[in-house]
């Protein structure tokens, strides 16, 4: 089936609807490790645009967490970042070109799939909460517009939401000092062998698991229950990583990935194709190349408790989607590998609870309990 894009209020919306994890690790990036907001932004522009072309999909575009919240708690110099991004570009090449990958998605059951989504929306959950934090009015007011208008075609949610987080930053005087200085662009970056290795032994090797888990199977998975005749592969997804990676750090990008959880912000706020990304792209790279200097103060003085509405929300649908899988996957072995890979998660973390739910399916299948 040959897609086409679409340039809409919805699509609009839909790129919204991955920015809770965007805006605070950005920040972090930008106001407490250096990096240069012009080149991280515009790359990230690109890396949207680009995939948005390439699989008239929506696809979201995100900074690899466990990378970015070391970094900003190790308070990394900005060429360690750049240098963890193309050396976890090196891993996602290698997996592509050896098969590895693909033999990993055929070895997982879906009930494990669908226990990772169920725990990620847990976690968007409970970080939601946090954001909201003392700011409950204005949250639960958020949360009652999504309900709202969450199907929308000409008042899509996340867009209100967005332009009244804007609008009462103005009414309050937070948009003092976000002004236009001039266009900004990105610099080249040059990375060591050094820092390669060293960003692998302070975060890299523990973000591979978290990535194959979220940001290649429970994102292939999720795309295939978005739009059933999706073609797009695990195989697919790596390779994609790997270029966006080995590419965009020299010119001052941070390590990215794809994920659920930002698929299913897109998808719940109206992203039904490739345009979504394109729209977003444009938003990153106009606001890198214009706001650059001042595109962390924006950041940091958005109403959390508004994006904490919209993650919430998203959480929400995860969740529905594990709970209706635990009725559709109703034998013992498969309600046992979902729960248990959803706790492990919540409790450790998604690698683990996908190694949890791994381990429990198949040695339930062998001893043959609970089919």
């Amino acid at each position: 089936m040959k897609r086409h894009f679409e340039f809409n209020l919805r699509e609009l919306a839909g790129s919204m609807g991955d920015f809770g994890t965007l805006f605070p690790l950005v920040v972090g990036y930008i106001a407490i490790c250096g990096v240069d907001p012009a080149g991280l932004l515009i790359m990230i522009g690109i890396a949207n645009i680009a995939t948005g072309i390439v699989y008239r999909l929506p696809m979201p575009i995100e900074p690899m967490k466990v990378i970015a919240i070391t970094a900003i708690a190790q308070r990394w110099e900005p060429s360690l970042i750049h240098a963890a991004g193309v050396a976890t570009g090196l891993v996602w090449i290698l997996l592509y070109l050896s098969g590895i990958m693909d033999k990993i998605a055929l070895l997982v059951p879906k009930s494990v799939v669908k226990g990772i989504q169920m725990g990620l929306g847990l976690l968007l959950a409970m970080e939601a909460l946090k954001m909201i934090g003392g700011s409950w009015m204005l949250g639960a007011v958020a949360f009652v517009i999504i309900i709202l208008l969450k199907d929308s075609r000409y008042f899509p949610a996340a867009l209100v939401l967005i332009l009244g987080g804007i609008l009462l930053m103005v009414a309050q005087g937070e948009m003092a000092g976000i002004t236009y200085k001039g266009i900004s662009l990105p610099v080249l970056q040059t990375v060591s062998l050094r820092d390669m290795w060293e960003s692998m032994v302070l975060a890299g090797f523990a973000q591979i698991p978290l990535t194959i888990t979220n940001a290649v199977i429970a994102t292939a998975a999720l795309l295939k229950e978005y739009w059933p005749d999706s073609k797009v592969t695990e195989k697919q997804l790596a390779v994609n990583m790997g270029i966006m990676n080995l590419v965009l750090p020299l010119a001052g990008g941070m390590p990215l990935c794809h994920g659920a959880g930002g698929l299913a912000g897109q998808y719940t706020f109206g992203a039904r194709t490739g345009g979504t990304n394109i729209i977003e792209g444009t938003i990153e790279i106009l606001l890198g190349l214009f706001l650059g200097t001042s595109i962390a103060l924006l950041f940091s003085r958005f109403p959390m408790a508004i994006i904490g509405a919209m993650m919430l929300f998203v959480g929400y649908q995860l969740i529905l989607g594990g709970y209706k899988s635990l009725k559709k996957y109703s034998s013992i072995i498969n309600s046992v590998s979902l729960a248990a890979t959803a706790l492990g998660a919540i409790l450790i973390n998604m690698a683990v609870g996908f190694t949890i739910g791994i381990i429990i399916y198949y040695v339930m299948k062998n001893m043959n309990i609970g089919k």
